[in-house]
């Protein structure tokens, strides 16, 4: 009840005037470079073309996350992924109460809020009750008369799923040999057939933008409502969605604002906006518009509306992955549209794959057939095999392709520095619960929230951050204070120095560490399939191959399991598993089984 009565203060005073009604049309997997008026010239997307004339368009817009569930749990909360604990695809984890889906605020405001028709919020609860209708049938012209609406729709011409073998085979518009191939993809056949393919999607979906709006149209209400754009991440082919170069976080945001609410926006028709903006920032925006307050523990800035907060002289956007269904890689990321920085947290993995729902798609099986057939070399190569240290540094206006990394070139050692101290501002500001393993967070949350935990005062955060990039420097000169964390009674720091040491023994084999069997009993599956993979890469084999196996038949948490049968297939162990050992073993997220998935892998 006190919760209802704030929203209501917050929103008393908006009775009096007329609201814009706001209409958000939301399309699946597709980064900027798809469409024509971001510069694609064999884009055919002519309604959103004309939609960026009529209004105008970002040039630095990201999703904070490039895969669908983790964004839209930014976007609904206005709070980054990592300060509540929805970073991980499909998890369902629960989060503090103080954090309330933008849609309240606006219900309490008086609007009619329609979801048509996708949730996959990534957080405990009920997605479809936040909105007044959530379903394929819901829609604004159901709204109470005389009431403003907030209306979605989610448009899933452009999914991945859309290149499966099972859509249409053939092209329609361009042919595969007339592509013009970015230089990040290997030049495959099916790569560019995908890609004509693709062309074909974006503008089936380019059509379905336009329907909608001439819907609006035809119902005598485009000059009441704000129209807006976007995807819900990057994608599609190879090294878009689920990563964090431009090709998986860069997206489209195109709005037109009517004539009479032309003083909510300080850009004209034709704009393009070039100051950076993300998903954390939408929901205090649609607030903005609506003439309410930013709530306290939303983290974006409203960029347009009554009260828009101008950017920082130095903005970043900060960009983060973690777990992608199957598979586990937490990555960190920076980028104000001209430089990135991404630090890699686990760079013993492979940059690829980050699940194996993509290979549904006839480029990403075929690259990846190729790459094990040993066709390429250099950067096509590089995607298949752990990286060349732990960050990324990228020029976007010399290379907006990323393909030179930056990081080991000693004449941008000052820039690589200054965004690496930024990055750990910017985590340890957000409360970054990535910091926390993931099979951590049930016993350590206990009958809170992982980032309740993470605020309290048994999380050192200046500790454990310091241990996270000491860890990953690869280091030896980190060496004494790896092992002095190694008996700590955290269990955080307990694993972010196993982690050094495991990344230490892959890079100097001969390196020996007397504590890593100890931890092979210790009281966290995840810290002890993480020493078994250091005693194996110091070569101790047989050791880490009984302790990794007899594991499997414990009783742990499904991600401590998950994570473990992450390093049985990366040190090319799964065929070892015995008979059954899936049998009683799940993993629900969503519609998903990922241990599941994982035991149908290895009978493939």
């Amino acid at each position: 009840m006190k919760f209802v009565l704030s929203l209501l203060c917050l929103c008393l005073p908006l009775f009096a005037v007329e609201k814009p009604n706001i209409l958000w049309i939301v399309s699946e997997d597709n980064s900027s470079h798809w469409l024509g008026c971001y510069g694609n010239a064999q884009a055919q997307t002519p309604r959103i073309d004309a939609l960026a004339k009529e209004g105008f368009l970002f040039e630095h817009a990201y999703s904070n996350a490039p895969v669908c569930a983790v964004a839209r749990s930014t976007l609904l909360l206005g709070a980054y992924a990592p300060t509540v604990g929805t970073q991980h695809m499909r998890s369902r984890h629960a989060i503090p109460q103080n954090y309330r889906p933008y849609v309240e605020y606006l219900r309490a405001a008086g609007y009619y809020c329609t979801n048509n028709s996708k949730t996959d919020y990534n957080f405990k609860g009920n997605d479809h009750s936040y909105w007044d209708q959530s379903s394929n049938k819901a829609h604004y012209q159901n709204r109470p008369e005389g009431k403003p609406f907030f209306a979605i729709f989610n448009l899933f011409d452009s999914h991945e799923s859309s290149l499966f073998n099972k859509a249409p085979a053939e092209p329609k518009r361009l042919k595969p040999v007339d592509i013009d191939l970015p230089p990040y993809l290997p030049d495959l056949p099916e790569i560019r057939k995908d890609m004509a393919r693709y062309h074909d999607r974006i503008t089936d979906m380019d059509a379905k933008v336009g329907k909608i709006i001439d819907d609006l149209e035809k119902a005598g209400l485009a000059d009441s409502t704000i129209v807006i754009y976007t995807s819900d991440h990057g994608g599609v082919l190879p090294r878009g969605k689920r990563y964090l170069e431009e090709t998986g976080v860069k997206i489209p945001l195109v709005i037109r604002i009517p004539a009479k609410f032309k003083k909510l926006s300080r850009f004209k028709s034709g704009d393009r906006v070039t100051e950076p903006v993300s998903f954390v920032d939408f929901s205090a925006t649609f607030l903005s518009l609506a003439s309410l307050e930013t709530p306290p523990q939303m983290q974006g800035r409203a960029f347009l509306g009554e009260n828009r907060a101008e950017p920082a002289a130095d903005e970043m956007e900060f960009l983060y992955a973690d777990r992608f269904d199957e598979l586990y890689g937490m990555r960190r990321g920076l980028t104000d549209g001209k430089w990135k920085y991404i630090r890699n947290f686990q760079p013993h993995l492979p940059l690829a794959p980050y699940s194996f729902y993509q290979f549904g798609q006839p480029g990403w099986a075929a690259y990846q057939k190729a790459w094990k057939e040993e066709e390429f070399c250099g950067y096509h190569k590089a995607l298949w095999e752990p990286p060349n240290g732990s960050e990324q540094l990228y020029d976007l206006t010399a290379d907006p392709w990323e393909m030179q990394n930056l990081a080991k070139d000693p004449i941008y050692s000052g820039k690589l520095a200054a965004m690496r101290e930024r990055l750990k501002t910017t985590m340890k500001q957000t409360h970054d619960t990535g910091l926390v393993p993931e099979p951590m967070f049930e016993s350590l949350a206990g009958e809170s929230t992982i980032a309740t935990y993470v605020r309290s005062d048994a999380f050192d955060m200046d500790k454990i951050i310091g241990l996270a990039f000491a860890a990953t420097e690869m280091n030896e000169k980190n060496l004494p204070d790896l092992r002095e964390a190694l008996i700590s009674k955290d269990p955080v720091e307990r694993y972010w120095a196993t982690t050094g040491l495991m990344l230490l023994t892959k890079k100097f084999p001969n390196l020996k560490i007397d504590e890593l069997t100890g931890l092979l009993k210790d009281e966290q599956p995840i810290i002890r399939t993480t020493a078994s993979e250091a005693l194996w890469n110091s070569g101790q084999k047989e050791v880490a191959i009984q302790s990794l196996l007899t594991d499997v038949s414990h009783d742990m948490h499904p991600t401590a399991l998950l994570h473990l049968l992450n390093t049985l297939r990366r040190l090319e162990l799964l065929q070892e598993l015995p008979e059954g050992w899936e049998k009683g073993k799940s993993m629900k997220g969503a519609d998903f089984d990922y241990i599941q998935r994982f035991a149908d892998q290895i009978k493939k």
